[in-house]
């Protein structure tokens, strides 16, 4: 009968050798990423939390001393939780651009010269190697609505400062941005409050 101090021996030997086949497998990859630039990021999907994710990215960034540009391209009907906390951070440039959900303005003119005006001033952080995230808040649904076009910001894209980062949020990505892409994460949707009957709420929904 193997006794408890030899059965636990046993268990922390086999526990420490996985670790340690594991440590090799993960310095391996380490040493193998040797490449120095900023990364895009996209934080796609249906559910709860693109925004909260990018923002608190965003946070880390500015813990490090990191100039911060954060355009948000749909959400101007109200002032949300991140932008009363962050809009009065020395290092944290925050434009609040459009002027909320589509189905609220009930204006496509309206809609797309809103659009328009966010990305001119989302164009010009692309081009200033003083910011080393950006953060386009909701941008993915100008393209899905056709209120922009999105190979200029490929272009943009592909031609800012080496070791700038960019997020982008919203539920669908265009194809294009997803080919170009670092980073792309998933956010899936398995239960929501507010279709259970719970009304939103300030610093959960917004």
């Amino acid at each position: 009968m193997t006794d408890d101090s030899t059965l636990h021996d046993s268990k922390a030997s086999s526990h420490q050798a996985r670790m340690a086949a594991r440590k090799v497998v993960m310095d391996k990859k380490i040493a193998k990423a040797t490449e120095e630039r900023g990364v895009l990021i996209l934080l796609k999907g249906n559910g709860k939390g693109k925004s909260s994710s990018a923002f608190g990215t965003m946070a880390r960034s500015a813990g490090h001393g990191q100039r911060c540009g954060v355009i948000q391209f749909s959400k101007g009907r109200m002032e949300t939780g991140e932008y009363k906390f962050f809009r009065d951070h020395p290092l944290i440039d925050w434009k609040v651009m459009g002027h909320g959900f589509t189905w609220e303005t009930q204006s496509k003119e309206r809609d797309i010269e809103a659009a328009q005006q966010a990305w001119a001033a989302a164009e010009k952080l692309l081009r200033d190697d003083r910011y080393q995230i950006l953060v386009f808040d909701e941008m993915s649904y100008m393209f899905k609505y056709g209120y922009l076009d999105v190979e200029p910001v490929i272009e943009a894209l592909k031609n800012r400062p080496k070791m700038q980062n960019v997020i982008i949020t919203g539920r669908t990505m265009a194809l294009p941005l997803q080919d170009i892409a670092d980073t792309i994460s998933v956010v899936q949707d398995e239960r929501h409050a507010f279709r259970l009957g719970v009304k939103a709420q300030p610093g959960i929904e917004f």
